[in-house]
Formats: structure tokens, sequence, C-alpha cells
């Protein structure tokens, strides 16, 4: 009767147990646990100075050579970190070697300014 009159019924701990059963095994089911991060080269790195007087931030560290090889192919241009253009937009301008050797006695390919009496 407690059903017709809107009124709910306490669950019992038997499905109460079921349902949290259910709710932590999908939530296991997304989650993922990544232990290997790298830097989004998309997104700039925002350095914030030390404190002059920390004695923690004054310690000398070796630097890590993988991860400097990582910041500097970050920084690379496209060209010098990819064989082929990697978007329609990066194949405008790939290749930016001239097609033949520009030659400054041939008239034909070459037109300097060029000072007269008129002009002056």
């Amino acid at each position: 009767m407690a059903a017709r009159s809107g009124e709910k019924e306490a669950p019992d701990p038997v499905r109460q147990n079921q349902l949290l059963c259910e709710r932590v095994r999908k939530e296991l089911q997304c989650q993922r646990l990544y232990t290997q991060y790298s830097l989004n080269p998309l997104h700039p790195v925002h350095t914030i100075t030390k404190k002059p007087m920390s004695w923690h931030d004054n310690i000398e560290e070796p630097a890590d050579a993988k991860f400097l090889n990582l910041i500097h192919h970050a920084a690379l241009e496209p060209t010098k970190k990819y064989s082929e253009p990697q978007t329609e937009s990066q194949e405008i301008g790939w290749n930016t070697t001239p097609l033949i050797q520009a030659d400054r006695t041939d008239c034909r390919l070459y037109f300097p300014r060029r000072r007269t009496e008129i002009t002056k």
C-alpha cells in the first residue's frame, strides 16, 4: 500500500549492497591508471620563477637527457619533425627549395629595378 500512496519503502540491505557493487564495478571498468606522461606540444609550458631564499629550489639536479631531447623535439618546426605534411594546411609551403637555381645574369627570370633619368 505504501507504493500507491506515493511513499517509497526503504530498500533492504541486500538490495543496497547490490546497487553499491554494481556502481563500483562500473567505475572500475572506466578507470585506467596512466603511469607514462608526456608533454603536450600544442600547450605552451609556463615557467615559474624560483624563490631566491628557498634551499630546496637552489639544489642543482642533473639534467635528464631524454626529457631535454623531448623538449627540443617538440620545439622543432614541422618540416624538421616529420618527413611529410601532417595536415592539408601544411602542404602549402612544405617544399621551400626553389625549383631552379636563381641566376642573376639570366634576363628571363631576373628583373632588377633600374634607375633612369625619368625615375630619379
